[in-house]
């Protein structure tokens, strides 16, 4: 057994065992709400004895089905799901994944009903929220801070020298969409959604940018990784903005789990498995990163066919930060680029858009200190 793999075993024991003093703490019980179709039988069965007394006490399902993309800004999911930790941490219930390249496209899933988690930016997150007056979904963890960058191709070294071009982001109304608008409404710029055609946005799939830049059809765009490095290193763009300076503290958000609220309280059991999960593969790519890259880059290339170049996935991999604070005091300035970005029309009320009391009591059970919600939610 190598290195990795046996500290996630003694990690995920710890975390099975925090799981089943949440329980014991909580006493949670089942809800009375109807369950979503596809996740109508539940479960009480544990993959080991420790969660198994958790599920005995908390409402579980027989199947989650969760969202997340394949980039490096999602690595505890890309992980998760690719070595088994996430589905070893649910023990019983089936875990089923679909694929996103962006935000929005994700949400849509989760509000349509065809998904009951996801991993995806704050932004989209926030624009749900508001939209359903509160109650589409929770944010109940952090994942991934930083590792978005707006990169251009030779001969743009300022704001002004975008007048005219296009710019590439993953949708309309996602993290780094947002982040684009804003940031050239700052410079002067303006674009259809705040009133002008200075530049053109193009919103479409992170591989296309790729291969549209190598052409010549896009200037560049604002990308997560590994999709910015790999502009830079494949196709010989530069970095006109990475997004942590324009944050005071040096970092944003940019990878969050969100769960549907109405399968939050239906199955409060699922959520804290999957969360369990998520903090042994944080713990396994804290304890070793280089092997956590290395990993990371095979089950990136097993999704898309073709791992990353040695160069790209240093690059990349070096601008990303994982952790399970979602950075709920950002939220606010995020909520007002989005009306700066005219991706929403006001300024939303999030009182309740944070719920990280399962978080906070898996976190205290592995002697971590809790996060906040920064007066956002419940923690």
């Amino acid at each position: 057994m190598n290195t990795a793999r046996l500290f996630r075993s003694r990690s995920g024991r710890a975390l099975a065992l925090a799981v089943a003093a949440f329980f014991a703490m909580t006493g949670c019980s089942s809800s009375t709400s109807t369950a979503p179709p596809s996740n109508a039988a539940a479960t009480s069965a544990g993959g080991n004895s420790a969660a198994g007394s958790a599920t005995d006490v908390g409402a579980e399902t027989g199947t989650l089905r969760l969202g997340y993309f394949a980039n490096l800004t999602h690595a505890a999911a890309v992980l998760g799901v690719a070595d088994g930790t996430f589905q070893s941490s649910l023990g019983a219930t089936k875990l089923e994944t679909s694929i996103f390249n962006a935000g929005p496209a994700a949400i849509e899933a989760l509000t349509g009903g065809a998904i009951d988690a996801a991993y995806l930016g704050p932004s989209p997150a926030i624009n749900s929220y508001a939209k359903s007056d509160g109650d589409s979904l929770r944010i109940v963890a952090g994942a991934t801070d930083n590792g978005a960058a707006l990169v251009v191709r030779d001969g743009i070294t300022s704001a002004a020298d975008l007048k005219g071009k296009t710019i590439a982001t993953p949708q309309l109304g996602g993290t780094q969409d947002v982040a684009l608008r804003k940031w050239l409404l700052d410079n002067g710029l303006t674009v259809q959604t705040t009133g002008g055609d200075d530049v053109n946005v193009a919103s479409q799939d992170n591989s296309q940018t790729l291969d549209l830049f190598k052409s010549g059809q896009v200037d560049g765009g604002w990308l997560p990784e590994p999709w910015a490095s790999r502009l830079v290193v494949e196709a010989g763009a530069h970095v006109l903005v990475d997004e942590t300076s324009l944050w005071p503290d040096g970092k944003f958000p940019t990878t969050i789990l969100v769960v549907s609220r109405t399968f939050l309280e239906q199955y409060p059991g699922t959520v804290a498995k999957l969360l369990s999960g998520q903090l042994t593969e944080l713990d396994a790519i804290d304890s070793n990163p280089a092997d956590a890259q290395t990993r990371l880059n095979k089950a990136l290339g097993d999704i898309s066919g073709k791992p990353l170049a040695d160069g790209v996935i240093a690059a990349a991999f070096a601008q990303i930060h994982t952790g399970f604070d979602p950075l709920a005091g950002h939220f606010g300035q995020l909520s007002q680029n989005g009306v700066t970005a005219g991706t929403l029309t006001e300024l939303p009320k999030l009182d309740n858009l944070f719920d990280l009391r399962i978080l906070n009591k898996l976190l205290k059970a592995d002697g971590k200190t809790p996060v906040s919600a920064a007066g956002l939610g419940q923690e």
